[in-house]
């Protein structure tokens, strides 16, 4: 075996074919559980998935190869992403796994690993086991084997510790919200936890097949909820991606909100009340510069990282800042999970939607965003259009032309054959010429 199975968060790929194999499932279980074991009489490691076809036969791949190992195995069926983070370290498991391509299509899956601590596993460790994978694992006496048992609480326990998330002194009586689940892994969790907590909830993308988890419905197309939200009057939306790490929001006259105003709102209430760790939010190189400048005039630092949440903790670990996120919707808050959380971080927004009495599109109109846009060039397979000194020559002169009027980022995705491409420019010309002319050398070399 060889190549490198470790993206920006976790393994993926289309299911069923290489990587994302049962063979290769199987391969992975034994040497995270090889890599995990410490020296205890019971080895503990809870798997969790989403609502995909697939999941099926990669539980059961990943439980064969934890129990070779001598790990015991906690199935948990469908939950949230952050579940896994908050339930690895509450059922003291040795490993999380979570099983979900996130917000790509059903034909997709991954696999995501959290350490015992319940943050998701460092690149030193991805890289320790990428080379017992090629080195190949021992397997455990036959009578240290691990057990499976399936537990059938576990998105009960998820939904108790979302509402102690939420101040105990408020209620959300009175409001309607549209929820949009993606047919995905909070499909059960999410609507409870609103409706639990006092709202009348209006339900979207809770009826999983298999097949349509993020079809026509989640945080990457939130029209549709949009369009709920105006039918019903509902005060505000809220949508989630395939396993409810990342949000976007919806105000109540139908415009869509992006993760840049959801921290604006999170990060301005904890800094008015002493609560934001060190006055900083983290955050990447793809948010927003209106976000940082209304930041700044708050006296709140903006750190930027390179793009994944992944990228985002690790900044917040290190510099015990406890509020980070994406544009696309990540929202880290340290106080309450590991990893983000889609549904906590909307409990925040409908929290200060209660407390400030104002509508929705008042309370998430924090800034003016300098316009930006993205761009997403597909290459071939094998294809290095990043290299070619022409695209280089390309970079370099939009850099120039932009440098004290906006921004620049051209980056490899780490998911998919993509280079994407964003500006940002008060000039709405001089934005579009620069990413025209950038398309234009990129699909030349791709």
């Amino acid at each position: 075996m060889s190549g490198k199975f470790f993206g920006t968060d976790g393994v993926r790929g289309q299911a069923n074919t290489y990587p994302m194999t049962a063979e290769i499932a199987l391969r992975l279980g034994a040497a995270v559980g090889r890599y995990f074991r410490r020296d205890v009489q019971e080895h503990r490691v809870v798997i969790g998935k989403d609502t995909r076809l697939s999941g099926y036969m990669l539980e059961n791949a990943l439980t064969a190869g934890f129990t070779s190992t001598g790990m015991n195995v906690f199935l948990l069926g469908p939950v949230p992403t952050p579940a896994i983070g908050y339930l690895t370290r509450s059922m003291r498991a040795d490993v999380g796994v979570m099983i979900s391509a996130s917000h790509n299509p059903a034909t997709d899956n991954g696999i995501k690993f959290f350490g015992p601590d319940g943050f998701k596993l460092s690149d030193d460790a991805q890289d320790e086991i990428e080379q017992m994978l090629h080195d190949g694992v021992d397997p455990a006496q036959p009578q240290n084997i691990g057990r499976a048992k399936r537990i059938d609480d576990a998105g009960g326990r998820y939904v108790e510790y979302a509402k102690t998330t939420f101040p105990k002194h408020l209620r959300l009586d009175g409001l309607k919200v549209v929820i949009d689940c993606a047919n995905g892994a909070a499909h059960r969790v999410a609507p409870a936890v609103l409706w639990e907590l006092g709202a009348e909830v209006i339900k979207i993308g809770t009826d999983p097949n298999g097949f349509n988890i993020n079809e026509g419905c989640g945080s990457t197309q939130p029209q549709v909820a949009a369009a709920r939200v105006v039918a019903e009057g509902a005060d505000i939306g809220i949508c989630l991606d395939g396993d409810a790490d990342r949000v976007i929001l919806v105000d109540e006259k139908g415009q869509v909100i992006d993760g840049d105003q959801i921290m604006a709102v999170i990060a301005t209430r904890w800094a008015r009340v002493g609560r934001l760790a060190h006055n900083t939010l983290v955050a990447t190189v793809m948010s927003n510069l209106g976000l940082e400048r209304h930041l700044a005039a708050q006296g709140v630092q903006l750190l930027r990282t390179g793009v994944g949440d992944r990228y985002v903790v690790e900044q917040m670990r290190h510099g015990q800042f406890n509020l980070g996120g994406e544009q696309s919707g990540h929202m880290v808050m340290t106080d309450y999970g590991t990893t983000g959380d889609g549904l906590i971080a909307g409990l925040q927004v409908l929290a200060a939607l209660v407390e400030e009495g104002v509508p929705a599109s008042t309370l998430l109109a924090q800034y003016t965003p300098v316009p930006q846009k993205l761009v997403n060039i597909r290459y071939a397979a094998g294809a290095a259009p990043l290299d070619a000194p022409a695209v280089q020559r390309a970079i370099s002169h939009a850099e120039t032309v932009l440098q004290n009027n906006g921004r620049l980022l051209v980056r490899k995705s780490g998911t998919e054959p993509l280079i994407r491409l964003m500006a940002e420019a008060e000039d709405l010309s001089l934005l579009d010429q620069v990413l025209a002319d950038l398309q234009q050398a990129i699909e030349g070399a791709a």
